[in-house]
């Protein structure tokens, strides 16, 4: 799980092994396997160092 900030400023959690798809136009967009699209303040890059740190700290 993995935390992010919406447009409005609310942090969310959200479970990265579900995101099927994340775009950068030009805001950042996370499409989730369940066809669900967060559109996030965090740049894809932050997005994904967020991602990687989280599966290391499972591994």
């Amino acid at each position: 799980m993995i935390a992010i900030t919406k447009l409005n400023d609310h942090e969310m959690i959200i479970n990265c092994d579900l995101i099927e798809l994340i775009e950068s136009n030009p805001d950042t967009t996370i499409t989730m396997t369940t066809g669900r699209k967060i559109i996030a303040k965090e740049e894809v890059d932050i997005v994904l160092d967020k991602i990687v740190t989280y599966k290391k700290k499972l591994h």
